[in-house]
């Protein structure tokens, strides 16, 4: 009985070719669009999976108080480890790492040559027993327990020493600090949020002999032992706080995260060291999308399968005249819809093929083709090829089905009305989702829009900041300083520790001694030129000293406007004022005030910033401002100064208005994929507006010549097959606008700088599916209407 179901629907799907090609066309897109999501999410989730131990390992969280903002960090102070080996007995393994020089890349020498390594890490020996880490030489247990040693993946000793025999040899950190290789590791996957090149030993730190509970920098994971509570451990963490830190120092409270959740809930804290970070939302936002893809190319399906009813129904009355009942019916209908579909899987993962690679441009993903043959994935692939099935072919095998043998022969006009109802209902449907995701794609365009011509209060471009990490010693870094100073080009350039758009040292701002509360305040030890440089606007006093005589205990900061109005200062009586700056002892001094700027991104709001000249942080870039029109030019000179200075090393830099662009990476990358798949949705949304078009251009065809006959123009007669169509847009477009508005409204408020609603936005999210769906019906109206009238009267 099945074999004859499938003979049957083969042959019905031969016969209405345009209608077959339509639909395959458009299940096809829907389906691989859906499976290319269905990859990227399952990418997503698949983070951390690998490690045997994931049930048990958490990290340490910070959740700083209201005078932080509430923020959750994803570093924890040094001296909480020791702590816990020593009080807690329910945790198995505890280990920090601390990134190199906080985030920056390190230089490291080998032999002559000097390479840029990104992913340093000083960590404690325990994180090889947390994390299950092969080794492919030395011995785990021992290969960074003593200072001054450091393990190496196997593609860094690849890069490093070649084909030669690593172990043994010693490799030089920024100019000063000489390593021995005490181990080789297997590569960190991809889909891990630790993602380490090099390890060094924690015990070689500054943070190793002097661990501190107010510095918090250091990621720290912990191993529990099994069956452990995560809720009491946290009580005794939070305990031990107490133990150690004074209630009025305690700035924080701790908990912890499980380790299958650090990827994709960690999209809001501060401070992690994940290679990538992904964020639940947007896994939420892919799978909404790509079940609302299935559904538009479904209901293209279930449109032009009702559309076909009037015949359709002809051949149910004669099968159920000739004895045939409801449930093979059903089973017939389904047979056919499952040929459909499976044809349109078939095609719709080769397109998913062809398609991996860019999908992995846009998302900065690594998805890999061998993915598809996964069991989980293939399972998924089978169960998408069932649903699409069952929607797709719910509604004509259940309606046409039903329908009486009576009915069915004579086509009474209640079943037509009926009919027709539900089709305009489906073409409601599919461009209400449309609608949505025009507005959605507009919105987030303007709103990047916004971002990148919005007044940072700076001048980001043509300044470039260069990595002076790897210049040993203050004189050197002077020398660099009066190279650059002589070229041309250089208009001005300072010494600081960062620039905006990258984190610098957090600190409390106090206005008194007895102040409880504070605010937090991000501090930069810069050169007196750095107000020039940015083109900042100083709104009273002046910028820092040139000169900053050694074993000088006054130190002077130039504050921004958030910080002034805390302290309740005007600008001019500011001056002279002494400050109070969380780890800054002896006597700070004001000395001038800037206006606010941008130094985070757009999401927050302008926090209290400082440039000062205090002894306490080292200023590890040289800002450049040039002027020059040729930057290959600018880029190789200052490259061969860089050099002059430091022989073998390497020259390291990033320009300012590119590291601000960075900072909305996510909300670019979002705008693409909503772009690439809203233009695919309207794509298959139009296909069968195109199908259902045609079906109704031939079934008044008859009409159309009669109207002709009587001298209706071919204008006349486009417009009134276009016109019910578009009321259907119009009703379309009535619905998806307040549930646009909504979507996005909320997204907006994830950023403190946001565009307003304007009512172009609507208007022209409206226009374009009147005009998309104008195209795509008046070809068959215009093709109809230029139909020899002769021939149509004659066909009936």
């Amino acid at each position: 009985m099945l074999k004859n179901y499938i003979k049957i629907g083969w042959r019905n799907l031969k016969t209405n070719r345009l209608f077959s090609i339509i639909n395959i066309l458009g299940l096809a897109l829907g389906l691989s669009i859906t499976i290319l999501l269905f990859l990227s999410i399952t990418y997503e989730r698949s983070y951390n999976t690998m490690y045997s131990n994931k049930a048990n390992i958490y990290r340490v969280l910070v959740n700083t108080n209201e005078s932080y903002d509430k923020q959750i960090l994803c570093t924890a102070p040094a001296a909480l480890t020791p702590a816990i080996k020593n009080d807690i007995p329910d945790v198995k393994y505890a280990a920090r790492i601390l990134k190199h020089g906080f985030g920056e890349t390190a230089f490291v020498k080998v032999g002559n040559t000097t390479f840029l390594e990104k992913e340093l890490y000083w960590c404690d020996p325990e994180l090889f027993d947390i994390f299950n880490i092969k080794f492919l030489q030395g011995e785990a247990s021992s290969a960074i327990s003593r200072p001054n040693t450091i393990t190496i993946s196997k593609s860094t000793a690849k890069k490093y020493f070649g084909d030669a025999d690593p172990m043994g040899k010693l490799i030089v950190v920024d100019s000063d600090e000489k390593l021995e290789v005490t181990g080789v590791f297997e590569n960190f996957p991809e889909n891990s949020s630790l993602h380490c090149n090099a390890i060094a030993s924690f015990s070689s730190t500054f943070a190793f002999k002097n661990p501190s509970w107010g510095n918090s920098s250091f990621e720290t994971y912990l191993q529990l032992n099994e069956n452990i509570s995560q809720a009491n451990t946290e009580s005794q963490l939070n305990s031990l706080l107490d133990k150690n830190v004074d209630k009025e120092g305690q700035w924080f409270h701790l908990t912890l995260q499980p380790l299958e959740k650090v990827h994709l809930y960690s999209a809001d804290f501060s401070n992690s060291y994940s290679k990538r970070v992904g964020d639940i939302d947007e896994i939420n936002n892919l799978s909404f999308l790509g079940i609302l893809i299935l559904l538009i190319a479904c209901v293209n399906y279930m449109n032009l399968m009702t559309a076909k009813s009037a015949k359709r129904s002809k051949d149910v009355g004669i099968y159920k005249t000739l004895g045939a009942s409801f449930k093979s019916l059903i089973a017939r209908f389904y047979a056919e819809t499952g040929i459909i579909t499976l044809l349109a899987l078939v095609i719709g993962v080769f397109i998913t093929i062809l398609f991996i690679p860019l999908f992995n441009q846009l998302t900065a993903q690594q998805l890999e083709v061998s993915l598809l043959f996964k069991p989980q994935v293939l399972i998924g692939i089978v169960l998408f090829w069932v649903i699409a099935t069952l929607v797709a072919g719910s509604y004509p095998a259940f309606y046409l089905s039903s329908i009486s043998p009576n009915s069915a022969l004579t086509s009474t006009k209640k079943d037509g009305s009926s009919i027709i109802n539900i089709r305009k209902g489906l073409v409601v449907l599919q461009f209400a989702a449309s609608i949505i995701l025009i507005v959605g794609v507009l919105v987030i365009y303007q709103q990047l829009q916004f971002m990148q011509n919005q007044k940072l209060g700076f001048d980001s471009d043509n300044v470039v900041a260069i990595s002076t990490t790897a210049v040993n010693g203050n004189d050197k870094k002077e020398a660099l300083v009066q190279e650059y100073e002589s070229l041309s080009m250089v208009s001005d350039i300072a010494m600081a520790q960062g620039f905006p758009g990258v984190t610098v040292s957090g600190r409390m701002l106090f206005k008194t001694e007895n102040d409880e509360n504070g605010l937090k305040i991000q501090t930069n030890r810069v050169d007196a030129q750095i107000i020039d440089l940015l083109k900042l606007k100083l709104i009273a006093g002046k910028t820092l000293p040139l000169i900053k005589q050694q074993g000088d205990t006054i130190s002077e900061v130039v504050l921004n406007k958030k910080a002034l109005d805390y302290l309740g200062y005007t600008p001019e009586e500011s001056i002279g004022k002494k400050v109070l700056i969380q780890g800054f002892r002896g006597n700070v001094f004001i000395v001038g005030i800037v206006d606010d700027f941008n130094f985070e991104s757009l999401h927050q709001p302008i926090g209290a910033y400082a440039f000062h000249n205090r002894r306490t942080e080292a200023k590890n870039f040289a800002l450049v401002r040039f002027n020059s029109n040729s930057l290959t030019n600018t880029m190789d000179q200052l490259e061969s100064k860089f050099l002059k200075i430091n022989p073998g090393s390497a020259f390291e830099y990033i320009f300012l208005d590119k590291n601000i662009e960075q900072l909305y990476a996510q909300e670019r990358k979002t705008a693409i994929l909503g772009f690439t798949f809203s233009i695919l949705a309207i794509f298959v949304a139009c296909l069968g507006l195109f199908g259902l078009a045609a079906f109704t251009a031939e079934q008044r065809k008859k009409e159309i010549g009669i109207r002709k006959v009587l001298g209706a123009t071919i204008m006349g007669i486009t417009q009134m097959l276009s016109m019910d169509f578009l009321k259907l847009v119009a009703v379309a477009i009535v619905i998806a606008f307040p549930i646009a508005y909504w979507l996005m409204h909320e997204w907006l408020q994830n950023f403190a700088y946001r565009i307003d609603f304007s009512w172009y936005i609507f208007a022209i999210s409206g226009i374009l599916a009147i005009v998309i769906a104008l195209i795509t019906v008046s070809f068959q109206a215009v093709k109809a209407a230029l139909s020899n009238p002769v021939k149509s009267l004659r066909t009936e």
